[in-house]
């Protein structure tokens, strides 16, 4: 999955040849996982069809505050396109487009659109040689990188006028890879290694049985996400689960027992920045193992139990420069006993949540947390989906990182 999957991609096209180029731009940030919504200039529109467009982006297309033909039309609002974004990408843009950006000058959807854009704007140049080696267009340049805005470099090669030099639109995989890249290099996990156990473990019995819980491992996941999307490098290692996770940042680990989790962790551990153990893993599994199905009898039947190894101890114990966060799921004494697993187990960061809280602990899309980090400092949240739980969990981290 790349990392400006699910984000809201707004793409401004302008009055270029090479605006012959978006739809294939579309299509790779639709391909990407990305939701697109198109703004054409109404020139651009003798370039590319609103139709095309519209049809790749699945959404309608606009070229103006209102629809002419229509008396009955509303009124396109650009602050709402605006605030909408997560990313703007103006390509092409032509020499025209960007003096008006540069100078404030808001004569059309597009434009006043890019003014009330409070996400990072990219913009990718298409001109001509002599335009865009223009001293004019090299001090728009510089201005509207002075504002903050991004520009995608222009490429060498043939131009509309059968010139060959640099002017030519960077190509929609190239723009693509750009804000990739860009987006990636800005966030605050980026080089980061994060080591996530989630799921259940599940202890044969025998070949059909086995003590298992009622994890599903949603937690962990979100938290692989959360941190992919932060852009670190995330090793998942995901417990039994029917939860599934693709992400390009993220290797997923599939295990079964206690011991097999525990020797993915000792393998994992040291090149990690950061490890939080949110897998339900078993305290205890059967001493022995039937190698046959074990027929019922009429009697009583007991199962002789010895403990796994305790996989949060360890890495505790085994702790260099990592950030180590446990969790704690407690029925009774909660914030005591959180407070008692934070020091025993020399974590930097518990969270503690109680099976006594209605939407929190397994199964569920929803859980409530408290946050308590090595200096007994206390968060108490409110119930919130594990995805925003999650975000909560990594602001936390992050703050503990900048300390």
């Amino acid at each position: 999955m790349s990392i400006i999957s699910g984000k809201k991609i707004l793409i401004g096209v302008t009055a270029g040849i090479a605006a012959y180029k978006t739809a294939n731009l579309v299509r790779l940030f639709i391909k990407s996982g990305a939701e697109v919504k198109v703004i054409m200039t109404p020139a651009a529109k003798d370039f590319v069809t609103p139709l095309t467009l519209s049809t790749l982006s699945k959404n309608p297309v606009h070229s103006s505050f209102f629809d002419d033909e229509d008396e009955n039309a509303i009124w396109n609002n650009h602050v709402d396109l605006g605030l909408w974004a997560d990313v703007m990408v103006i390509a092409p843009a032509t020499a025209n487009t960007l003096s008006k950006m540069a100078t404030g000058n808001s004569d059309n959807l597009l434009l006043a659109t890019y003014l009330s854009a409070k996400c990072p704007v990219y913009f990718a140049p298409a001109m001509d040689l002599d335009m865009y080696n223009h001293p004019s267009t090299h001090q728009t340049f510089k201005k509207l990188q002075e504002f903050g805005n991004i520009m995608i470099p222009a490429e060498s090669g043939e131009l509309a006028s059968g010139l060959i030099g640099q002017g030519r639109m960077a190509e929609p995989s190239t723009i693509i890879e750009f804000v990739e890249k860009d987006i990636l290099d800005k966030l605050p996990l980026k080089d980061k290694q994060v080591l996530i156990t989630a799921g259940p473990t599940y202890e044969a019995i025998d070949p059909v049985r086995f003590i298992g819980n009622h994890s599903s491992g949603r937690m962990g996941i979100e938290l692989a996400k959360t941190a992919a999307n932060l852009g670190a490098q995330v090793t998942l290692i995901l417990g039994p689960s029917a939860l599934k996770i693709s992400h390009s940042l993220i290797r997923v680990i599939n295990v079964i027992s206690a011991k097999d989790m525990y020797e993915a962790v000792v393998s994992a551990y040291k090149d990690c920045d950061i490890a939080i153990a949110s897998a339900a893993v078993a305290d205890y599994r059967p001493k022995q193992v039937s190698d046959q199905k074990i027929k019922k009898e009429d009697t009583e039947f007991s199962i002789k139990l010895e403990r796994t190894t305790d996989i949060l101890k360890w890495m505790g114990a085994e702790k260099k420069n990592q950030l180590l966060v446990g969790f704690a799921l407690e029925t009774e004494n909660e914030e005591e006993n959180a407070k008692n697993k934070l020091k025993n187990k020399n974590l930097d960061l518990i969270v503690l949540n109680s099976l006594n809280d209605k939407g929190a602990g397994f199964k569920g899309q929803t859980n409530k947390v408290t946050l308590i980090n090595h200096k007994l400092e206390i968060k108490a949240f409110d119930l919130k989906t594990k995805s925003e739980v999650a975000q909560d969990i990594f602001n936390e981290i992050n703050t503990l990182n900048n300390e």
